[in-house]
Parts: C-alpha cells; sequence; structure tokens
C-alpha cells in the first residue's frame, strides 16, 4: 500500500507542478498587461471578425521601451520612447481600442498597406496582355489596397518573443482587383538598439503586383489633446530627386530635382519652413504628399533614408530601407479626430515615412518594377530607429 501511495503522490505531486507552472506562466503574462506603460488594455483589442479573432501584442526592450500592435490591419497603436529628460510619450497616432480602429475616419491610421501602397491612376493596370480593374477609393484612382485592403483585414499573429511578432495573410486571388493569390508574412521585432524592424516576406501562384508599406503616423513630441503640430520637427531625406504629382496625386511621369525646392531636405530644414509655399507642386499635395527616390548605389540595399528631430522632446527617428522610394505625408487632411485616451489628431500632427515602390509604377514601364512571379519571393526591410538629440 505504501508503495501505491507514493506513485500517487508522485503523479499528483507532478500534475500539481504542471499546473503550477501554467498559473505562474498565466500570471506573468497578466502582470506583464499590467505593467504595461502604454496604458492599452488587450481586452479592448479582441474581437471576432468574420470568424478571426483579434487582438493586442506588446514588444518590449531592456532599455524600456514598448511596442503595441493588433492584427487587425496590422496598427502600430502604441511606441513608448523616451524623451530627453527620460519621460515616455506615445509618439504614433492609433486607437485604444479594436471597434475605433474599424471605423477610424483614417482608415490607414499606422496601419499596414497593401496590396499596392499609395495610388495607381484610375485603379487600371496592364498585366500580360490584360487589363485589370482595382477598386477605386481615392477620387478617380486606387489608394493603398483599396478600401478592404491589408489595413482592414484580420492577419494571423504569432508573438515568438517578448520582442517579436510575426503576422501572416493570405490574399485571394482577386481581392481588390489583383490577380494571383499572395501569402505575405511581416515580422516586426523591437531591437535592444531602440529600433522597430519590419520585415516583409511575400509569395504569390501567379504573376501580380506588390508594394507593401507601413503607414505609420508619427508624432515625436507625443500625442496629446491636442496633439503638437509637426511643423517645427526638423526633417532630412537622403533622395536628391522626387516624383511629381498631378492635382490628382498621380506621378506626372517626371523624376524631377529637389534643388533650389521646397521638397530639398538633402540638408536639414523644419517641416513648416516651406509647406505652405507659392509652389504648384505643394499645393497639388496640399503640403508634403510625394514620393523621394532614395539615393542609392545598388537597387535593394538598406540604407538611410531619412531623419527628423523633435526639438523640444528631443526625440529623434531615423528610417532605413531597401525600397528604391519613401513616401513623405504631412497629414494634410485630419481634422481633429479622436485617438488613444482622450488624444486628438489635427491637421499635420502627424508624419508619415511610408518605404515603399513608386506610385502608379505599374503604369511607368521605367518605374522600378513591380511584378512578382511565382519562382520568385517578395522582400523588404524597414527600419525605425529612435533616439535622443545629443
Amino acid at each position: 500500500m505504501s508503495d501505491i501511495f507514493f506513485l500517487k503522490y508522485l503523479f499528483f505531486s507532478k500534475v500539481i507542478s504542471k499546473f503550477a507552472l501554467q498559473s505562474n506562466k498565466i500570471n506573468t503574462i497578466m502582470e506583464n498587461d499590467k505593467t504595461t506603460i502604454c496604458g492599452l488594455k488587450k481586452e479592448n483589442f479582441q474581437k471576432e471578425i468574420k470568424g478571426k479573432q483579434t487582438n493586442l501584442y506588446f514588444l518590449h526592450n531592456v532599455n524600456g521601451m514598448e511596442v503595441a500592435i493588433t492584427n487587425y490591419g496590422g496598427s502600430l497603436v502604441a511606441i513608448m520612447v523616451p524623451d530627453k529628460n527620460g519621460n515616455f510619450a506615445n509618439i504614433i497616432q492609433g486607437h485604444d481600442n479594436i471597434d475605433d480602429c474599424i471605423s477610424s475616419p483614417e482608415p490607414f491610421l499606422s496601419t499596414l498597406v497593401g496590396r499596392y501602397g499609395n495610388r495607381i491612376c484610375h485603379g487600371k493596370f496592364t498585366l500580360n496582355g490584360k487589363e485589370y480593374n482595382l477598386a477605386i477609393n481615392n477620387g478617380p484612382n486606387h489608394l493603398h489596397g483599396g478600401p478592404t485592403g491589408f489595413h482592414a483585414r484580420v492577419w494571423d499573429a504569432e508573438q515568438i518573443s517578448d520582442c517579436a511578432l510575426v503576422l501572416r495573410y493570405i490574399s485571394a486571388y482577386y481581392e481588390e482587383g489583383f490577380p494571383g493569390e499572395l501569402s505575405m508574412t511581416v515580422m516586426y521585432t523591437l531591437t535592444d538598439e531602440n529600433e522597430l524592424v519590419i520585415d516583409y516576406k511575400g509569395t504569390t501562384n501567379k504573376k501580380t503586383i506588390v508594394n507593401m508599406t507601413s503607414h505609420g503616423f508619427f508624432s515625436l513630441a507625443g500625442i496629446a489633446n491636442p496633439t503638437p503640430t509637426c511643423e517645427n520637427v526638423i526633417c532630412e531625406i537622403n533622395a536628391d530627386f522626387y516624383i511629381p504629382i498631378d492635382e490628382k496625386c498621380i506621378p506626372t511621369g517626371e523624376i524631377r530635382s529637389v534643388k533650389g525646392t521646397p521638397f530639398d531636405f538633402t540638408t536639414p530644414h523644419t517641416v513648416g519652413e516651406r509647406i505652405d509655399a507659392d509652389d504648384e507642386q505643394i499645393k497639388n499635395g496640399a503640403g508634403y504628399d510625394h514620393c523621394y527616390v532614395l539615393n542609392k548605389k545598388e537597387p535593394g540595399e538598406l540604407t538611410f533614408a531619412a531623419k527628423i528631430t523633435e526639438p523640444i522632446s528631443g526625440r529623434i527617428m531615423e528610417v532605413y530601407t531597401t525600397e528604391p522610394g519613401l513616401q513623405f505625408y504631412s497629414d494634410n487632411w485630419a481634422d481633429g479626430y479622436k485617438g488613444q485616451h482622450g488624444a486628438t489628431f489635427g491637421r499635420r500632427s502627424g508624419l508619415c515615412f511610408e518605404a515603399q515602390h513608386f506610385p502608379d509604377s505599374p503604369n511607368r514601364a521605367y518605374f522600378p518594377p513591380v511584378v512578382l512571379k511565382p519562382e520568385d519571393v517578395y522582400t523588404q526591410k524597414t527600419i525605425y530607429k529612435f533616439g535622443i538629440q545629443e
């Protein structure tokens, strides 16, 4: 009897230990949620949409930085960065619950964008002799993958570590009018060098076009009510040329030098210094809403793209990318709509640096190609690195 008792004791001890470990793990996760510095709550981002579950995920590094991402559209809803005095603030515009993400007045607010970032003229392009017609959602043009593009999809999420999140989505054949089934994987990594690294990888079963980007609305002063204008932010862009646009924001076909124009950020200037200049291109974009042709020695190399400095907080953000272009958007149409924790986002309160290929590339044979073949793999790496002005 004593032997049987001993065996039962061992068995139940193991069971109790297993449940204790699981309980400790759950408690640790709960504690991690409670100690998040952004104040966002997972339960406010949990909802079933067409049979798929949305949620909120947190990334951390050894320096106390925190990033919060929802798998609805891959939206960045918090990037907590210290200022020169060590005070943390959220420097990304977003929402604090899933319903507001879904119904946002700015549908691309800090989301992933695909299949095709930026505009395609009249939503039409020809591939292999066949004309494709895409959803029209920006005047007469197609913008950012259409009204139900990647920004409005629930991605499959896998948090592989405390500092990395993997999102996966399979875009069906003819979704928003695009040919081929596209399988896209996006990995967010927060490094101990205060870098938010975004890696993209995509494959298709039929020739298609791809132009992914992340549409972060950055407010380095910190979101607030109201969020301060970004016109005092000092900006530098590593580009000698940019792409002019017509009054519908479609490329004219020209690649123009920035020299002597309000678009010259090869040396640092404040964003507001020339944003209302008497310039046709400034008027066409209602400010800055233009793609810069990044200076590169080799296509696809990871290089410095841009840097912004917020002079009061001392926060700095640098952008590095493998992409040939960088869309610089100065948030020209915001009207004071609400974001996280009562913050409001007015006109020019955020800056977007969207690493990408050029707008309307499928209709411009001389632009870098955006066609993905079944035998190839789409890749992109973009890095947003944060620091303090010395």
